[in-house]
């Protein structure tokens, strides 16, 4: 309920900890694609109708998907985009992915190419969850945010066809001030469609995203009390994406008081989380935020902290993506919450939250700024402030 990306861990598998967080990223993303047939209003990628001159080859990212499987702990691989489905070769990478023993996911996008034979095919490949977008609780709102008419249905047919061939699916859904009255209605629609996780993302302003109008500090806090009672009835999981503060909240409503070692919350992660969802996927331990447990690769090999923090800390094929994830000075910073500047580095929550780095940096230009969007104020200045 409260952690940054579900991420799958194959069966047998050592489960991933906070102690892996140096060497090994939980979840890593690969934007196999900047292609995409949507036109959407919050887009990351400021996807394009054709493929980059420049994407990586089939030989490139097969190559770059063993060295994902060479990690100490392998990640979950998300293939994202653009639109994955974009890719003619996209069945053989899954394929190649899941040979070299990683958990597989994928965001594709509402359109006519994720038919009920292309999900077969994508399970059979070994495509362990899709993750299909919802942005609104009516067409109306879904498809302007998307921008393609149609868009909603597409959603509602991509999740039948996948129930029907018995591959697991998540909603992934954006939160701005065009749908934020929407959130309970959206956890009422979706608890009829047989989800296992609702990964509710939090608007950064990066890509399209900057004409888009995040909400307010103050709603975070009345869209966590909404999730929050969601999660209490709802079968499905529930989660929040750049929303780290959300697990200041939950442990607040949960009664856990941090003390003055953020760490030591680890052992209440089962706590925060939600029920465990029953299939591949491990739902991440309390701390993971950009950079910290999570890594991006562009469509051409540039390395992130994520998919919304733009800073490049290295090249795919130049560099060893394993050694840009443990060696690079900004995914080390990002992993030290000592770090952290302003009120988010006096924070008693600061090492299982830290806010979102990538708001922080797409805001103020410094990765390790105070999260703009949120209102809580940390006990130590609360009592600064009483001297």
């Amino acid at each position: 309920m409260t952690t940054t990306n579900p991420s799958p861990a194959m069966s047998g598998k050592i489960p991933y900890t906070t102690s892996d967080f140096a060497t090994s990223p939980f979840v890593a993303f690969y934007e196999v694609t900047r292609a995409c047939d949507l036109v959407c209003k919050h887009c990351r990628a400021c996807a394009q109708p054709l493929s980059h001159p420049h994407e990586l080859t089939n030989s490139q990212s097969r190559t770059l998907i063993d060295q994902f499987a060479s990690f100490p702990k392998p990640p979950t691989l998300v293939f994202t985009g653009g639109d994955p489905m974009k890719r003619p070769d996209i069945f053989d990478l899954v394929w190649h992915a899941t040979s070299q023993g990683l958990t597989t996911a994928m965001t594709p996008s509402a359109t006519p190419l994720v038919n009920k034979e292309a999900i077969k095919r994508l399970k059979d490949a070994g495509i362990s969850r899709l993750a299909v977008s919802l942005d609104g609780s009516d067409a109306l709102t879904h498809d302007m945010f998307r921008g393609v008419s149609g868009s909603f249905d597409r959603t509602m047919d991509i999740l039948s066809h996948a129930e029907d061939v018995g591959l697991t699916t998540q909603i992934n859904t954006t939160i701005t001030r065009r749908n934020f009255n929407q959130i309970n209605d959206i956890a009422e629609l979706i608890a009829k469609k047989h989800i296992v996780l609702w990964s509710v993302f939090f608007l950064v302003p990066v890509g399209r995203g900057l004409a888009e109008q995040r909400i307010r500090p103050h709603q975070y806090e009345e869209a966590f009390e909404m999730l929050w009672n969601q999660s209490q009835k709802q079968q499905y999981a529930i989660k929040t994406t750049e929303a780290h503060h959300y697990r200041r909240f939950a442990l607040q409503r949960l009664g856990i008081d941090p003390g003055t070692n953020g760490s030591d919350l680890a052992s209440h992660g089962s706590r925060v989380a939600n029920q465990p969802i029953k299939d591949r996927i491990q739902r991440a331990p309390l701390g993971v935020n950009d950079g910290k447990g999570c890594m991006f690769v562009s469509h051409t090999g540039a390395v992130y902290p994520s998919g919304f923090m733009p800073i490049s800390a290295g090249k795919y094929p130049r560099q060893s993506i394993v050694d840009v994830y443990q060696n690079s000075e900004i995914f080390k910073a990002l992993r030290n919450p000592d770090q952290l500047e302003g009120k988010c580095g006096h924070c008693e929550y600061r090492s299982i939250c830290g806010g979102s780095r990538a708001r922080a940096f797409c805001v103020t230009r410094n990765p390790l700024a105070a999260e703009p969007d949120c209102v809580y104020i940390p006990a130590a200045l609360r009592t600064e402030s009483l001297c």
